[in-house]
Order: structure tokens, then sequence, then C-alpha cells
């Protein structure tokens, strides 16, 4: 595996809007240590490229409906990029990217690294760290994926499909977020609900997660830094002018619209 190759395919893949295909087997990327290595080269190309450093990290394939989807049953995570995070009123460009689709989640907010338990972090051990929570909308990019012949190893290397993220307000305290609805919304009428329980059984999970998962590597969490905790209704795939409204109940709403 060559890692450096891989990543500069990346680059130029995305740039010259090439439509994605599964490309992991064939680079030689034959586990998930593999697979990260990749993303690390990757998104390290892209903070130089475009002069940014990390803002956070995403989730994803964090619900039943999502990895069903995408015919993987794990869950996934990519770093997200400080000059891709958007706020709510974001005006979208299609253009800007290969194929936009649009998930629904809850972002959270870290006040201080989260304490670990042994070797995992719990729910408890992750509310303590938040600061706020805020409803907000992941931006990918897929490229025009067939999502029959999806692979995890590739789709992480990709760094998640990150594309940016719009952000609402964040708030504290929150309410019961196991109970939170979701209701997405196109001029007025929603089109998909889904409950904050959707994101393995908590969102708080989500983030104990990802935090395990980091720390298997040395990385810690982060105070500031925004995760995105996973989709709690399937992929939305927009059209040119359309808007959207997404309300968190007890929490707030975010708006976005996409243009040419």
């Amino acid at each position: 595996m060559d890692v450096s190759k891989i990543a500069e395919r990346l680059m130029a893949e995305h740039k010259d809007g090439v439509r994605y295909a599964p490309f992991a087997a064939a680079s030689g990327i034959v586990g998930v240590t593999d697979a990260y290595a990749v993303q690390r080269e990757y998104v390290g190309r892209l903070m130089a490229a475009h002069a940014t450093k990390p803002a956070g990290y995403k989730i994803g394939l964090t619900t039943k409906r999502m990895q069903a989807m995408c015919g993987i049953d794990s869950p996934v995570a990519g770093v997200i990029l400080a000059d891709r995070v958007h706020l709510s009123g974001a005006r979208i460009p299609l253009s800007a990217y290969g194929h936009v689709g649009l998930e629904f989640e809850i972002a959270v907010r870290l006040g201080r690294e989260p304490r670990r338990i042994g070797h995992s972090f719990g729910v408890e051990e992750i509310a303590d760290a938040v600061d706020g929570i805020a409803p907000a909308v992941e931006i990918i990019d897929d490229r025009y994926a067939d999502y029959s012949q999806l692979d995890a190893l590739s789709l992480i290397a990709d760094n998640g499909w990150n594309g940016g993220i719009v952000l609402g307000e964040f708030v504290k305290p929150w309410p019961d977020l196991a109970a939170a609805e979701a209701a997405v919304a196109i001029a007025g009428k929603v089109i998909d609900r889904g409950f904050g329980r959707d994101v393995l059984g908590h969102t708080f999970q989500s983030v104990a997660w990802l935090a395990t998962h980091l720390s298997a590597s040395g990385v810690a969490l982060r105070p500031g830094e925004i995760i995105m905790t996973g989709s709690l209704v399937t992929t939305k795939f927009p059209d040119i002018n359309t808007s959207y409204r997404y309300e968190l109940s007890g929490v707030g709403s975010v708006t976005l619209s996409i243009q040419a």
C-alpha cells in the first residue's frame, strides 16, 4: 500500500469530478488501520491545499437505516475541516461538489476532554464533557456512488465523503436527546422524521464510540471540537433551488438552500 499515492489519487479525483468507485482492494488497503492511515494523509493534503485546520469529526452510518442504505454494518469516522463549516442560512452551491447529499444530525461541541473509564468511554462521561448541542446538516459528496457497491474501507479512506457542515445554534442545557424528534422539511412540508435514539441508542453513545476509536491511535477529543453524530434520517439528494428546514424538538432549527 502506497499511502501517498492513494491520497494523491483522491485529491485528483475530487478536483476532476471523477465518479466514485470502491478502490480499497485494488490499492492494497486490507483493513481499517490501513484505511484510516490513508484518510490521515488525504486530510493532511486537504489542509495544506486550503490553508485550513481540523474543526472536529463526523461519524457516519450510526443508524440501522443508514447502514442498510449503504450496506455497511458499523460506524465510520472522518475529519471536519474549518473552512467547510457553515452557519444556518448558508447557500450551498452544487457546482462546488461532485454530487451532494444532505444528512440531518445532532452536532455536539465539547467543553473539555472526556474522561475515560478503562479502555472505553461511556455516555455519562461524554455528557459531562459536552458544552452544547445543535441541529446540524452534513454535506456529503458521494460523487454519484453506486450505493449497492460500497465498501467501508474505501469510504473511510475518502474521509467519509465529508464536504462540510451547516450548524444551527448551540444550546445548553438540552432536552432528552434520545427522545428528541427530528423533522426535515422542504417548502414547509415535512419529508422525513427521526429520533435521537436512532443513533446508537443515544447521541452521546455515538461520541463515546468516536472517543474510544480515536484513543486506540493515541488521539484524544479536545475542547472546542465539533462532532457530527450521525444522520437521524436517510440521506437526501437535493435539487437546485431547494430550501431545507431541519427542526430538532426542544433544541432549535437550521436552514440551508441549494444553489446552482
